[in-house]
């Protein structure tokens, strides 16, 4: 229904009764691009015809909404609970993130646990996402009392089909990632398979992608764990310039090797989901 010309939908069962595949973005320590592939690859859902959603549950770093360009916008509120902020005049990308709440934007959120918990509640429970193909969850680094409130609030309402793991090549990022592994393992929730994200330089100039860290850190940890390896992306200056002027690098850069790594890693999820 329409209220002050916002669309808010009411579905029997709760908010995500009309959501299809409930996926989460993990990483085991902070700075390897969590955020940014989950922008991407909600991109590339969206350009293959999919209904997305993104919760921004990283309270402390709400980083997507400058991502998908659309700044500090104003969520309303209809009967089901908030309605979220749609990035495109199809409505088919929605996003809910701490960083429309904030009166200032440099506000840092100083919360302790039990209101960070309160929080993610009402996230998990009060959007009214309508009829999603995927909504993606992006969390914060590490395996914190914030996602074990995300986990366990999603699963009184949805099955959550599994989760994505993202790493750098270095040893460092990816014993973290092993962590996360045994979290996963420890909450009963579903691998859906590991991104190396990072992995090579692209240059601007040559379009060679030169290996500045290390490479195949994520696949060899994929193997020794028997996770699904989904694939590597390179750190490319086109990516980073889309990402900081809040641009669809997807739709801007069709024929980059970024955009093709990303593109897979995408097919490569809508299978799993297909048959999980």
């Amino acid at each position: 229904m329409e209220q002050n010309n916002v669309t808010c939908f009411s579905a029997e069962g709760g908010n995500l009764a009309l959501v299809k595949h409930v996926v989460l973005i993990l990483s085991g320590k902070g700075g390897v691009g969590k955020s940014t592939l989950t922008t991407e690859l909600a991109l590339a859902l969206r350009h293959t015809g999919k209904k997305v959603g993104i919760l921004d549950v990283d309270l402390c770093g709400p980083s997507i909404p400058r991502m998908l360009g659309v700044g500090r916008q104003e969520v309303h509120q209809c009967d089901s609970g908030w309605v979220p902020v749609y990035t495109d005049a199809q409505k088919s990308l929605a996003l809910m993130s701490i960083g429309f709440l904030l009166e200032d934007p440099d506000e840092a959120v100083v919360w302790r646990g039990p209101k960070k918990t309160a929080l993610i509640g009402q996230f998990v429970s009060d959007v009214a996402w309508g009829e999603l193909d995927v909504l993606l969850v992006d969390t914060p680094p590490g395996t914190s009392d914030e996602h074990l409130a995300v986990l366990e609030n999603l699963k009184k309402q949805h099955k959550v089909d599994g989760a994505i793991l993202v790493t750098t090549p270095q040893a460092v990022s990816t014993g973290d990632v092993r962590r996360e592994i045994t979290f996963c393992k420890k909450t009963g929730l579903s691998i859906l398979g590991i991104v190396e994200n990072m992995s090579g330089f692209v240059c601007p100039h040559c379009s060679e992608c030169s290996n500045i860290f290390s490479k195949g850190g994520g696949e060899e940890l994929a193997k020794l764990t028997g996770s699904i390896y989904l694939g590597a992306v390179p750190l490319d200056p086109l990516l980073c310039t889309s990402i900081e002027e809040g641009k669809d690098f997807i739709q801007t850069f069709p024929d980059s090797a970024t955009f093709s790594a990303i593109n897979i890693i995408a097919q490569t999820l809508l299978t799993c989901l297909q048959n999980s």
